[in-house]
């Protein structure tokens, strides 16, 4: 991705995570990513095209702070990679906090936009089926229907978990449990147990 492209997402993310897909406007977009609404019109058209690439910036950013583990002398074992890769959705960190925010905003505005609702279906699906793979290594044996449901079950918890530490709701260390305690149920389940 172009620096300059890269620098408009990087803002609109901001915007989002601030004032929401609704307070979004073109011209403030420009102010805040430094650029001329121009040059936001010829990357992207139009506001719908902002939208989407930004949904996909999100996704893409998340994906690389969850995937970015740190080194290790010895990998984790699957249970541990499940649980370290789900846990880095909740980070006291500026980028988690602007991801998980916007992420939100997005998933509300798509109640009201069809066209934001059918990507975010899609984002949505790649990190369930991500999920899903991962509770398969942890349990190689479960059917393909039971990881996906798990997988939803974990992503969906994990997106109401975040957004009520966001708000305020429960402490963070409090959420991580929870979330440590839904993943122990779901692979109790896929167990059988």
């Amino acid at each position: 991705m172009a620096p300059r492209t890269t620098q408009i997402l990087e803002a609109a993310a901001r915007l989002i995570a601030r004032r929401g897909v609704r307070g979004l406007r073109v011209e403030e977009l420009a102010a805040e990513a430094g650029v001329s609404t121009g040059l936001i019109y010829y990357h992207f058209k139009d506001r719908t095209g902002i939208l989407r690439q930004t949904l996909e910036f999100i996704s893409d950013r998340a994906e690389r702070y969850t995937a970015g583990h740190v080194a290790r002398a010895e990998p984790l074992d699957p249970r541990a990679e499940l649980e370290e890769t789900l846990l880095l959705e909740l980070q006291d960190t500026p980028v988690v906090r602007e991801n998980s925010t916007a992420w939100g905003e997005l998933r509300a505005s798509a109640v009201f936009d069809a066209d934001l609702r059918d990507d975010l279906a899609r984002a949505t699906l790649v990190w369930v089926q991500e999920v899903a793979a991962l509770l398969g290594q942890v349990q190689p044996t479960a059917p393909a229907p039971a990881l996906a449901a798990a997988g939803e079950r974990l992503t969906a918890q994990l997106e109401g978990l975040s957004m009520r530490w966001l708000s305020g709701g429960l402490r963070i260390d409090h959420a991580r449990d929870l979330l440590r305690g839904a993943i122990d149920a779901e692979v109790a389940a896929l167990r059988g147990d």
